[in-house]
């Protein structure tokens, strides 16, 4: 047994510990999963998996870990273990680990793996700006959906630091999707570059007037 399988064997361990299966049904529910859940909230799941990863730096151990979690998932909280492990320093803002982003996106298929990968994006558009940069623009226009939502979302929580080119680029070949995901995306990413210039967001909206009312609507929020 690798030190990584060992790792994820620990992890899986300590979610069975914790779990309460009376909360598992209701998790799933909201969740709309046909993975079950064991009962652990993802706080906590994100919590035993950082403790369990204590003092480990290798980066491949770290790697290998997640992967072997994610897709050996029986239950939702592991998929989310694998997640919390892909967040560590060690593993933050390595162009060499987007396959394994892309991964998660494509077989997690759904928003709540999604928009985490959406923070890991973020730190890789910090690392590596120009490489990244190129990589979204050809995702914005990718046929699966949760693709292109990420490439969308990528610059959630960059502040000020958001790239609007590259937001735009990535916006635009979606404004006509009808995919509600899609419309949410566009508006939440909008939204998020209001809190810093306003007066951006509502020039692009003038200039976009194929947006849907709900991408618009998010985006003007807090505009008044």
């Amino acid at each position: 047994m690798t030190f990584s399988s060992a790792l994820a064997t620990e992890i899986r361990e300590a979610l069975r510990t914790a779990a309460d299966p009376a909360l598992a049904p209701g998790q799933q529910a909201y969740m709309k999963s046909t993975m079950p859940f064991l009962g652990v909230r993802v706080p906590e799941a994100r919590r035993l998996t950082r403790e369990a990863a204590r003092g480990i730096t290798d980066v491949d151990e770290l790697r290998e870990a997640a992967l072997d979690l994610w897709r050996a998932a029986e239950h939702r909280e592991e998929r989310y273990a694998a997640q919390a492990l892909m967040a560590l320093k060690p593993l933050r803002g390595r162009l060499d680990l987007l396959d394994v982003h892309e991964e998660m996106i494509r077989s997690g298929a759904w928003w709540d793996h999604v928009d985490e990968v959406a923070h890991r994006l973020a730190d890789l558009l910090d690392a590596h700006p120009e490489e990244l940069s190129v990589e979204l623009r050809v995702w914005a226009d990718d046929e699966d959906l949760w693709i292109r939502r990420a490439a969308i979302i990528a610059q959630l929580g960059r502040a000020q630091r958001v790239d609007r080119a590259l937001l735009t680029d990535a916006i635009e070949p979606n404004i006509a999707d009808p995919e509600f995901f899609i419309r949410k995306a566009i508006g939440w990413a909008l939204r998020e570059v209001a809190r810093h210039d306003p007066d951006w967001v509502r020039e692009f909206i003038d200039a976009h007037p194929g947006l849907s009312p709900l991408s618009r609507r998010e985006a003007l929020k807090h505009l008044g």
